[in-house]
């Protein structure tokens, strides 16, 4: 990757900060290497005959996964989204376990997410709209953010929990949702306040019409905003003003669209860790 520290190529570094074992320690989920054990729940695990912090950590029956996590959250660990994410062991691998997406960066588990740009042509060239997010959000209050972004909860397939997210984030409906086109998908790991985030980000575009207008429906967005792309790329150049994985789906987007230069060496090294991911704790790099 060039030395020369671009402001997108920083982005992809800030979204790439972790390193394996680390402070943490391996965990097996029915015999399969799956996550990291954060600190903070080591000697819960060790209490519970689960390993040791010199053995590693293991769960041998997968479907008391569930239970485990709600454990945790009733003695306080972390705080429960009271929302089943499936568990697998790493990309593109089987669902083995479920657990509250709460959770799933104490273990270091993979998660998967969607992210849509909502796109409108006008007159004066590409737009995209942007949400504001509440600033009672837990994490990252008050970040710009997607126009729909979310989880995908147990049992989902991406395209299912994006037409889910469209309706609760934006009130769009499933017939305009699902013309949402996919992108692709961009791996990445990094450490968080909350812990060790894997994740696995499907994006999709959505072309809407000049007279669409969002309407939070679940009180996660504070606002919206439709603003040239142009602008969105200045401010994923020179800010911090996008929450951090957006940046990446956004950086995905200028490069498809010639904003930045694919061919460049720089646009080769973005395209490149964004599908690939930096952090040798990266989905696909187990």
């Amino acid at each position: 990757m060039p030395s020369d520290d671009t402001p997108f190529l920083r982005h992809l570094r800030e979204c790439n900060t972790a390193e394996i074992p680390g402070a943490r320690f391996p965990f097996r989920l029915g015999g399969k290497q799956a996550g990291w054990i954060d600190p903070a729940i080591a000697d819960r695990l060790e209490q519970a005959g689960l390993g040791s912090r010199t053995q590693g950590f293991a769960l041998a029956n997968p479907t008391e996964l569930e239970a485990l996590g709600e454990t945790l959250a009733q003695e306080g660990f972390y705080r429960s989204h009271h929302e089943l994410f499936d568990v697998m062991p790493d990309l593109d691998t089987p669902v083995m376990g479920r657990i509250d997406r709460g959770a799933l960066p104490l273990f270091g588990f993979v998660a998967i997410g969607v992210h849509m740009n909502g796109l409108v042509h006008k007159a004066n060239g590409l737009h995209l709209w942007t949400g504001r997010r509440a600033r009672n959000k837990r994490l990252d209050p008050g970040k710009l953010d997607h126009l729909v972004a979310g989880g995908v909860p147990a049992g989902h397939t991406p395209h299912a929990a994006l037409l889910k997210e469209a309706e609760e984030e934006a009130s769009i409906g499933p017939d305009l949702a699902g013309q949402a086109q996919s992108k692709g998908r961009i791996l990445y790991a990094l450490n968080r306040p909350e812990g060790l985030r894997r994740d696995i980000l499907y994006c999709y575009d959505l072309l809407l019409p000049e007279s669409f207008e969002p309407v939070a429906a679940d009180g996660e967005v504070e606002s919206f905003t439709l603003m040239p792309l142009t602008e969105a790329f200045t401010l994923v150049r020179d800010t911090d003003e996008f929450k951090f994985n957006v940046n990446l789906v956004l950086i995905d987007l200028f490069l498809r669209h010639g904003l930045i230069d694919p061919h460049s060496d720089v646009g080769v090294a973005l395209r490149q860790g964004l599908d690939k991911g930096l952090s040798p704790a990266s989905p696909g790099k187990q």
